[in-house]
C-alpha cells in the first residue's frame, strides 16, 4: 500500500488540530496572549488553557476568534470537530459516543443523576470528581461531557426523551446555587420541541430498572442499540433480543411515569421550594 502523502503536516487528530490552528493563526499576526485578549475581549488565560489544549473554549470565543482572524468558519468547524470527537472520552464509551452521535432518536432512564446531555458544568464536574477524577483529566472530561449538550441543539438534532426517577431530583449537588441551575436547566431543556422529559415519582413502587441508568439509540439503518449503566461498569448491548427485551421494561416504567406536563410542574415545584428554604 502506498504511503499517504502528508501536505501540511498539521495533526489529524481534532483537538490538536483545533490548537494548532489557533496558536499558528496568533503566531502569523506576531501577537502575544495579552495582545489577542486586548483585541477580542477575553482573558490572556483563556487563549493560553485554549492554545495548549487544557480547554476548548465556548462557541462565542471561538466565533470571537474567527471574525477577528478574518477564517469565517474555519475555527468554528473545528472547534466543533473537536468537541465532538469521540476519542476525547475513555476507552470503554467511545463506540457508544460514535453510535451516540449518528442516533436519530434517543430514549433514556436515569436512576439518580441527569443524563449527561442535560447536566450542566458544575454538576458534571462534581459527578465525574465523585468517581475520581482530578485535575486536568477532570477538567477534559467535563468539558467532553457538557460538549455533548451541543447534540440536542439545531434544526437536525435527534428527539430525546429522557425519564428521570424523582431520586435524580432529591439528590442535590453541595453547592445549592449550582444545584438551582441544574433544575433550571433542566426546566428550561424540557420545553424544546425535540426534548421529552418525564419524572417517575418515587411511590411508582418496584421495577425493572430501579438500578440501571439505560439508554436507547435509534440509528439511520434502523436498528435500535441500548447502552445499560450502573456505578461499576457501562455495557452495550446490540443483540436484538435484548434490545427489545430492554425496550419492553423501559416501556413498562414509562406508562407509570409523571406526563410531561406534570413533570415540568414536579420540577417547577422543587424550584419554588428551594426558593422558600432559609438561607445558609
Amino acid at each position: 500500500m502506498p504511503q499517504r502523502l502528508v501536505i501540511t503536516g498539521r495533526s489529524q487528530e481534532p483537538r490538536t488540530r483545533f490548537t494548532e490552528e489557533l496558536r499558528r493563526l496568533r503566531g502569523e499576526r506576531g501577537l502575544s496572549l495579552r495582545d489577542l485578549a486586548k483585541e477580542v475581549g477575553w482573558d490572556s488565560s483563556q487563549f493560553s488553557k485554549m492554545e495548549s489544549g487544557q480547554t476548548l473554549g465556548g462557541p462565542e470565543v471561538v466565533q470571537a476568534l474567527d471574525q477577528y482572524y478574518g477564517t469565517p468558519g474555519l475555527l468554528v468547524t473545528l472547534w466543533e470537530l473537536a468537541v465532538a470527537d469521540p476519542t476525547q472520552f475513555r476507552e470503554q464509551y467511545r463506540r457508544y459516543m460514535v453510535l451516540e452521535s449518528e442516533a436519530m432518536n434517543l430514549w433514556h432512564y436515569a436512576v439518580s443523576r441527569p443524563p449527561g446531555l442535560l447536566q450542566t458544568e458544575a454538576y458534571a464536574r462534581e459527578a465525574l470528581a465523585a468517581g475520581g477524577l482530578e485535575g486536568r483529566e477532570l477538567d477534559q472530561q467535563v468539558e467532553a461531557r457538557v460538549g455533548r449538550r451541543e447534540l440536542l441543539k439545531g434544526g437536525d438534532a435527534p428527539t430525546f426523551r429522557s425519564i428521570l426517577s424523582e431520586a435524580v431530583l432529591r439528590t442535590r449537588l453541595r453547592d445549592q446555587r449550582e444545584w438551582r441551575k441544574q433544575l433550571e436547566y433542566l426546566a428550561a431543556v424540557s420545553e424544546r420541541p425535540n426534548v421529552t422529559l418525564q419524572v417517575l415519582p418515587l411511590d411508582a413502587g418496584p421495577h425493572g430498572l430501579a438500578s440501571t441508568a439505560m439508554m436507547f439509540l435509534r440509528l439511520l439503518d434502523s436498528r435500535t442499540v441500548a447502552y445499560a449503566e450502573n456505578d461499576v461498569r457501562g455495557e452495550l448491548v446490540e443483540e436484538p433480543a435484548m434490545v427489545e427485551r430492554f425496550q419492553r421494561t423501559y416501556d413498562a416504567v414509562r406508562d407509570v411515569a409523571l406526563s410531561p406536563a406534570e413533570s415540568r410542574t414536579f420540577i417547577l415545584r422543587m424550584l419554588e421550594e428551594m426558593r422558600c428554604e432559609p438561607s445558609t
